[in-house]
């Protein structure tokens, strides 16, 4: 083979080489930033990663919100008609926050099952749902449960 060939061989390994190297650290990078949605369901159900953000969302359950102490810092339940999630959120909440309201919040759980937000979101207008917490209500409804069902079971 010669010099010059040899040359360019090496040179097209060198760039096929650099090229995957780069395409392996996006997708991890990707993969690491990677947020998925779980109902309070799901979170029950143990599908939620551990220690891991993760959004979870659905209704403020009606009499649940509290003040802790510290005056900054709120512990909510979130229901999905079916299972209900304990979440605490330290900070301001948004002007649209209320108890039966749609809300979607990230973060990630604490071993002692506690959802601790970083960022509480709710919808921004009356007919809005964000569409995980639509999917996962409507979910809950094709199996029969209702949000009187719910009440009456305590969720």
């Amino acid at each position: 083979m010669r010099a010059a060939r040899k040359k360019r061989l090496y040179l097209i390994l060198l760039v096929v080489v650099g090229v995957g190297v780069a395409a392996a650290l996006a997708l991890n990078a990707f993969n690491q930033n990677l947020m998925f949605f779980y109902s309070p369901s799901e979170v029950n159900a143990g599908k939620a990663p551990p220690h891991h953000p993760f959004r979870l969302g659905g209704l403020v359950t009606d009499g649940s919100l509290k003040r802790l102490p510290n005056g900054l810092t709120v512990q909510f339940d979130v229901t999905d008609l079916q299972k209900t999630v304990s979440i605490q959120y330290t900070g301001i909440l948004p002007d649209l926050f209320r108890e039966g309201q749609g809300i979607v919040a990230h973060g990630q759980m604490r071993d002692d099952g506690v959802f601790v937000a970083d960022e509480v979101l709710a919808k921004h207008d009356e007919k809005y749902m964000p569409p995980e917490v639509a999917a996962s209500l409507k979910d809950a409804h094709d199996k029969g449960v209702t949000a009187v069902k719910a009440k009456e079971a305590g969720l």
